[in-house]
C-alpha cells in the first residue's frame, strides 16, 4: 500500500511519497480500479495561531502638530530629558515648545504631557501655536527688535493672532507692542483684522485703511458704536476708543464727525429725544445665550395668537432660581439680559414673526426674508410718541403687526397691544451691521 504524508515547509504544503520516485524521478501512485487520479499540487497559506487575533484598525488617529525642528541644544536629548525640561521651564518658552511636539509624535496624549510636566493641554496647545506663530515672523524678516519683545511671556500675544497672514502677523505684533496690549487687547486686534475685508459696504468702511491694524480696530470700535442709542454712554465709550487708536487723518476725521455730530444733535433737540423712542433691533450671536452673566425667560406668541393669552408675569423662586409662571403656557425664549429687557417688569411678551418684513423698515435696503422676534411691554399699551413702535392687531382673524405711533394716530388709534423695546434678529456665521436709525421707514 502506498502511504502519503503532508510535509509543511515555510509557507507551502508539499506532497512527497515515502517510496522512492520513479525512473523518471516523479511521484507515482497506484491507480484505482475505478476511476484515475491525477497528482495536484497542493498549496496553502499558514494562518496565524488563534491565541493572537489581529489587531483591529485604529479608527482614531490623535492630533500630530506639524513637526517643528528642534534648537540644537535639544537635538540630542532622550524622552525623559525632554520631560524634565519642560516640567522645569528650561530655557525660553518658543525653545522647548518644541518638545511638545516631539513628545506627541512619539506617541504621548496631551495628558499624559500634562501629568509629567504640569502644562495643561490648553496651554501646550497655545504654546506650540505660538511658537508656529513666531517662527513666522522670523521668517518674513520682521524686525528682530520686535520678536524679542516676546521672548518671555510672549506665548499669549502672539497666539492671538495666529488667524493672520505673515504680513498682518508682523504689523499687528509691532502695533501690540507700541500700545501695550494685553491678551485680550490682541484678540479683539486680530479679530478686528480679520474682520474688516467682510465688512465692505458699511458706514464709514471706505475711511479706514485696511492695511493698518490701529484703523481696523478702530473701525469695529465705530461699527459698535452705531449700535448703540444716540446718545448713550456706551456710544461714547466705543467712539472714544475708536479715536484713540485710529492712525490715519481720514479714520481720526471719521470718528470725529460721528461724536461731533451726537453732541450737536444734543443741543436744542432735547424735545425730539424725549418724544422719539428708537427700537435697537440686535441680532442674536451664537452661544451669547449660553455666556450671558444675566438672562431673560419671556412666553412667546405666534402672529397668528393674541398676546393677551400669554402669562404676565415669570419670576424666580428658591436657591435654584426655579422659573416660575403664573399660568402654563406651551412656547417661551432665553435672551440675555439686555438693557432693555433687564428694566422689563410684568407684561413682557414675545411675538415670533416668519418674515421680518413685517416691520417697517425701508425694504430697499433691509429687504430681509427671516425670522425675528418683537419684544414688547403689554404694561404700557398707550400710542404716544410719533416715533415709537407699537404691537397691534391686524383685522380679525388676520394676526399682530408692529406700527409707528404717527400711523396709528392718523388712523385713530390711541391705545395698543404693547409697546415695541426690541427687535431680536436670529444668528448665523457672519454678522451683520445693525439698524441705524435712518433705516426705519
Amino acid at each position: 500500500m502506498l502511504s502519503l504524508s503532508l510535509c509543511v515547509t515555510a509557507n507551502t504544503l508539499h506532497l512527497r511519497s515515502l517510496f522512492p520516485p520513479n525512473n523518471n524521478g516523479n511521484l507515482f501512485l497506484i491507480p484505482s480500479t475505478h476511476r484515475p487520479h491525477f497528482l495536484k499540487p497542493i498549496s496553502a497559506i499558514i494562518n496565524p495561531s488563534s491565541s493572537n487575533p489581529p489587531a483591529p484598525p485604529q479608527l482614531y488617529q490623535p492630533f500630530r502638530p506639524p513637526p517643528t525642528p528642534l534648537p540644537s541644544k535639544f537635538g540630542t536629548l532622550d524622552i525623559p530629558a525632554r520631560f524634565e525640561i519642560l516640567a522645569n521651564r528650561l530655557g525660553l518658552w518658543f525653545e522647548y515648545a518644541p518638545l511638545i511636539s516631539s513628545l506627541i509624535r512619539e506617541g504621548f496624549s496631551p495628558p499624559n504631557i500634562e501629568e509629567a510636566t504640569g502644562i495643561t493641554g490648553v496651554e501646550q496647545n497655545r504654546l506650540i501655536v505660538a511658537a508656529q506663530v513666531r517662527d513666522s515672523l522670523v521668517q518674513s524678516k520682521a524686525d528682530p527688535d520686535l520678536i524679542s519683545f516676546f521672548d518671555t511671556g510672549g506665548a499669549e500675544l502672539l497666539y492671538e493672532i495666529r488667524l493672520l497672514s505673515a504680513s498682518q502677523r508682523a504689523a499687528a505684533a509691532r502695533f501690540i507692542v507700541e500700545n501695550k496690549f494685553d491678551g485680550k487687547g490682541a484678540q479683539e486686534l486680530a479679530r478686528a483684522m480679520k474682520d474688516f475685508p467682510g465688512r465692505r459696504g458699511d458706514v464709514g468702511w471706505e475711511s479706514f485703511d485696511y492695511t493698518l491694524p490701529g484703523d481696523c480696530l478702530s473701525f469695529m470700535y465705530f461699527r459698535q458704536a452705531r449700535e448703540h442709542r444716540n446718545p448713550s454712554e456706551q456710544r461714547t465709550s466705543a467712539l472714544e476708543q475708536a479715536l484713540r487708536v485710529a492712525e490715519t487723518e481720514r479714520a481720526k476725521n471719521t470718528v470725529l464727525e460721528e461724536l461731533q455730530g451726537k453732541s450737536d444733535g444734543e443741543e436744542g433737540k432735547v424735545d425730539d429725544v424725549v418724544q422719539g423712542a428708537r427700537v435697537p433691533v440686535v441680532r442674536l450671536k451664537i452661544g451669547e445665550v449660553a455666556e450671558a452673566s444675566t438672562v431673560v425667560v419671556l412666553p412667546v406668541c405666534k402672529a397668528e395668537e393674541s398676546v393677551l393669552e400669554a402669562p404676565l408675569e415669570c419670576r424666580s423662586e428658591g436657591e435654584f432660581g426655579v422659573v416660575v409662571a403664573e399660568k402654563a403656557w406651551e412656547r417661551w425664549v432665553v435672551l440675555p439680559g439686555w438693557e432693555p429687557l433687564v428694566g422689563l417688569g410684568k407684561g413682557g411678551v414675545v411675538v415670533s414673526f416668519v418674515d421680518a418684513r413685517v416691520l417697517p423698515w425701508k425694504a430697499n435696503r433691509w429687504y430681509k426674508e427671516e425670522p425675528i422676534l418683537v419684544v414688547a411691554d403689554r404694561s404700557k399699551r398707550e400710542v404716544g410718541a410719533d416715533d415709537g413702535f407699537y404691537l397691534v392687531k391686524v383685522d380679525e382673524g388676520e394676526g399682530l403687526k408692529v406700527e409707528r405711533g404717527l400711523a396709528l394716530k392718523q388712523s385713530g388709534v390711541n391705545e395698543s397691544l404693547g409697546t415695541v423695546i426690541l427687535v431680536v434678529r436670529p444668528p448665523r456665521e457672519e454678522d451683520d451691521d445693525q439698524l441705524s436709525d435712518e433705516d426705519w421707514d
